[in-house]
C-alpha cells in the first residue's frame, strides 16, 4: 500500500504559481485550515480558488485573499468577507459568482466525467452571460460546464492510512464532491487511523480519490 502520509513541507512542494485550487468547506465549517496556512506560508501567487465562499476575515480562504495570493475566486457568495468585495471593486481580484447548486453540480460533473449539466437557474440574469442556452421541448436550459482543478484541499474528520474518509456532520459539504474533481487531492485529517478501523459502509470518500494525507488538523468546533 502506498504511504499517503505527507508533511506540510512535502505539501508545499506540490504548490505552484497559477494553480487552480479547490478548497472544501462551507462558511468556515469543514475548511482544511492547516493546508491553507501552508499555502499562505509558501507565498505562491496568482491562484484561482474554487470555494463555496471566502469565509470570514482571518480564517480559511480569507487568509489567502488577505495575503494577495488569489488572482481569481470562483464562489457562490462573498458576503461574509468585506475584503473580498473591496479587492474585487479595486480590480485586485476577479470574482466569478456561481449559484451554489450550479457550483456543486459543475464540480460533480467533472468528477463523474460528464460534459456539463443543464439548469434553469440563472436564466435571464448575469449568470447566463457567454453561456450556451439549449432548447428542450420548448423550454430554455442553461448549459453549465464541468469545473475541475489542479489541486483539491479537503478536510476529513476520520481518515485511514489508505485515504478513506469519514466526515462528521455538515463538514462533508463541498469536501466530498471536490475530492472527485481535481488532478491531485490532499486531505487534512483530524484523526488518522489504521486501515480496517473504518467500516466500509461508513466511508464517504473512498481512498482511491486521495493522494496525500496531512495529519494535525484541529478538531472541528
Amino acid at each position: 500500500m502506498k504511504n499517503k502520509i505527507c508533511s506540510l513541507e512535502k505539501f508545499q512542494s506540490l504548490l505552484k504559481d497559477g494553480m487552480r485550487i479547490m478548497v472544501g468547506g462551507f462558511a468556515g465549517c469543514g475548511v482544511p485550515e492547516i493546508l491553507i496556512g501552508a499555502i499562505v506560508a509558501s507565498k505562491v501567487k496568482d491562484l484561482t480558488i474554487i470555494s463555496n465562499d471566502s469565509t470570514h476575515p482571518g480564517e480559511g480562504v480569507a487568509e489567502l485573499i488577505a495575503a494577495g495570493q488569489v488572482k481569481k475566486l470562483i464562489a457562490s457568495h462573498i458576503g461574509m468577507n468585506p475584503q473580498t468585495a473591496e479587492k474585487m471593486f479595486a480590480k485586485e481580484l476577479a470574482v466569478e459568482l456561481v449559484p451554489r447548486g450550479s457550483l456543486a453540480e459543475r464540480i460533480r460533473a467533472k468528477g463523474a466525467g460528464l460534459g456539463g449539466v443543464l439548469t434553469q437557474t440563472g436564466l435571464g440574469t448575469e449568470v447566463e452571460a457567454g453561456k450556451e442556452i439549449i432548447k428542450i421541448e420548448g423550454e430554455s436550459w442553461l448549459l453549465e460546464l464541468p469545473l475541475g482543478a489542479d489541486l483539491a484541499i479537503i478536510r476529513g474528520s476520520l481518515v485511514d492510512l489508505a485515504g478513506n474518509i469519514v466526515y462528521y456532520g455538515t463538514t462533508s459539504n463541498f469536501n466530498q464532491v471536490m475530492a472527485t474533481a481535481a488532478d491531485l487531492v490532499v486531505a487534512a485529517a483530524e484523526t488518522i487511523v489504521e486501515v480496517g478501523q473504518i467500516e466500509p459502509k461508513d466511508v464517504m470518500t473512498p481512498g482511491i480519490f486521495v493522494d496525500y494525507i496531512v495529519g494535525g488538523e484541529p478538531h472541528e468546533r
